[in-house]
């Protein structure tokens, strides 16, 4: 585990001396060709999936499509609280992380009366930090990023 995570901080120096940022807790690139794809998954934008092995994200659901054209479409209705999960989960793999203000704008409650307590004990823990109205992992957060995001998931 060492070894990893060594040659994770290693790679991100290389990289850097050669010009690519990290944008992403896992990918670099040079400014302006971060991958729009990837960033579309992170930030919850709709896509559209055809055929088989496909899944697609419209409004509130899921789907994905099987082996086969001939089976139905597995359809996952997401909960308000699913959303809200994914938002920070997912936002969180970005290196800006997530911004209160889009929290509040798209779920209509601010940030911290749902997550308050999971980011106050991740900042304390050196874990997340706040700068300029959204919250990040720190690069120790980084390195534990999965039991990080793991916390945000509610409960019931």
């Amino acid at each position: 585990e060492e070894d990893e995570r060594k040659m994770y901080h290693d790679t991100r120096e290389i990289l850097a001396s050669y010009g690519y940022d990290r944008y992403e807790i896992s990918n670099y690139a040079k400014p302006g060709y971060e991958c729009k794809h990837n960033l579309g998954y992170w930030e919850r934008t709709e896509y559209l999936g055809i055929g088989i092995g496909a899944a697609s994200l419209i409004g509130n659901q899921r789907w994905s499509q099987g082996d086969s054209l001939s089976e139905e479409p597995e359809v996952e209705e997401l909960t308000r609280e699913n959303e809200m999960e994914e938002f920070m989960f997912l936002g969180l793999r970005k290196i800006k992380g997530v911004f209160a203000s889009d929290f509040e704008e798209i779920f209509g409650i601010h940030m911290y009366e749902v997550y308050g307590k999971v980011i106050t004990e991740m900042t304390e823990k050196g874990l997340l930090e706040e700068v300029d109205g959204h919250i990040r992992l720190t690069e120790a957060g980084i390195d534990v990023s999965n039991y990080v995001m793991s916390e945000f998931l509610l409960e019931g």
